[in-house]
């Protein structure tokens, strides 16, 4: 058993302390059981303070802010949920600081909104700013790894906090050192930016052809970020409360890379269950990269899938979404979630990885 007095530590060191709240009610697919602990932690400092705490008196800690990216077990958290509040957000001519806790596209529509360019293709995604560098969240021909400046980390061995350069994050495809690890804790992050209002040149067929531009294009910033917001509500992939396509954790599946050794037999595998068809494909360190969307939908997993009396279904706008319907479990969406993957990999022989973070739960 904890020494009682945490939660009074916890108080003292200036976080907001609440027990027995349901984790459900702070990720955005809306699952999870009971966090025995909550410890809201509004600045930086107090942030630090608590997880150096917690961490010193050995005490399970769940970070966590936005809870896009993130799936918990039914049976919830026995420890403290740490949660990330620290919102500021400074705009400078040729970068933007924000804190972990800032929402992220309000950081995107900040920058936007000062005219600066480059983070326009990474609006509507949902979370906190802290997230993007663990997961190197990208869309539309943008990677956040891209417009990284440094961040700024605690190292939760040492208590230590310091800013380091992108190069020490081993970034990758939705990926670094910091995923799937509780060795440090980003505090902040910096991002270059245009000043020309300019965003990044567009790379990515969909926008390209949603703006009737030509690839290559730098436009303004506004107008990329309204046509990127367009897609993405169209795939119910922008948060709204009444809408159940967006009670989601985003893209479940990362795009899988096939190595280049393997890739003549997966492709051998779809001509033989479609036929001679176009398969979307893409150059990748590793080898070839495939759309998750593409082959989860020719395995057989249409929209809605697997019905309207489901609890958990695939977005009824996008296959690679899977959804709450307002009245699933954990388990009901890791159910369907093993469904797909387990589908594609029989008909196509590619397994699917998923992307969000799971805690106290397995695919």
């Amino acid at each position: 058993m904890w020494d009682v007095s945490i939660v009074s530590q916890l108080v003292d060191s200036g976080a907001f302390v609440s027990e027995n709240l349901e984790l459900s009610g702070m990720t955005t697919l809306r699952v999870g059981g009971p966090a025995r602990i909550v410890a809201e932690c509004p600045t930086t400092q107090v942030l630090v303070d608590v997880v150096r705490l917690l961490d010193a008196a050995h005490i399970p800690t769940l970070i966590l802010a936005g809870g896009s990216n993130l799936v918990v077990g039914d049976d919830g958290f026995d420890g403290v949920v740490v949660r990330v509040c620290n919102t500021t957000v400074g705009l400078e001519e040729g970068f933007v600081t924000a804190e972990a806790g800032a929402e992220w596209d309000q950081v995107v529509a900040q920058t936007v909104a000062a005219e600066l360019g480059g983070l326009e293709c990474l609006s509507g995604i949902p979370g906190s700013t802290g997230a993007t560098p663990v997961q190197n969240v990208g869309a539309y021909g943008v990677e956040v790894g891209s417009m990284l400046r440094r961040v700024h980390l605690l190292d939760r061995r040492t208590g230590e906090a310091r800013w380091v350069e992108p190069d020490a994050l081993g970034l990758g495809y939705r990926t670094s050192v910091l995923k799937h690890s509780d060795a440090a804790l980003v505090l902040a992050v910096e991002l270059t930016v245009h000043p020309d209002g300019l965003g990044e040149p567009l790379r990515y067929r969909e926008l390209v052809s949603a703006l009737n531009a030509a690839e290559g294009d730098r436009l303004p910033s506004a107008q990329v970020r309204d046509a990127v917001l367009d897609l993405r509500r169209g795939k119910g992939m922008v948060l709204d409360p009444e809408d159940y396509d967006t009670w989601s954790a985003g893209s479940f599946f990362t795009n899988p890379v096939v190595a280049d050794g393997e890739l003549a037999g997966v492709l051998a595998a779809i001509e033989t269950r479609l036929g001679d068809v176009l398969v979307p494909q893409y150059p990748a360190d590793g080898g070839t990269k495939l759309s998750a969307g593409w082959l989860i939908e020719r395995a057989g997993f249409s929209k809605g899938y697997p019905g309207e009396t489901a609890v958990a279904r695939l977005s009824t706008k996008h296959t690679l979404a899977l959804t709450n319907r307002g009245a699933a479990k954990s388990e009901d969406l890791l159910a369907l979630a093993r469904d797909v993957r387990d589908g594609v990999q029989a008909a196509f022989g590619v397994r699917l990885e998923p992307e969000p973070v799971t805690v106290g739960c397995a695919i």
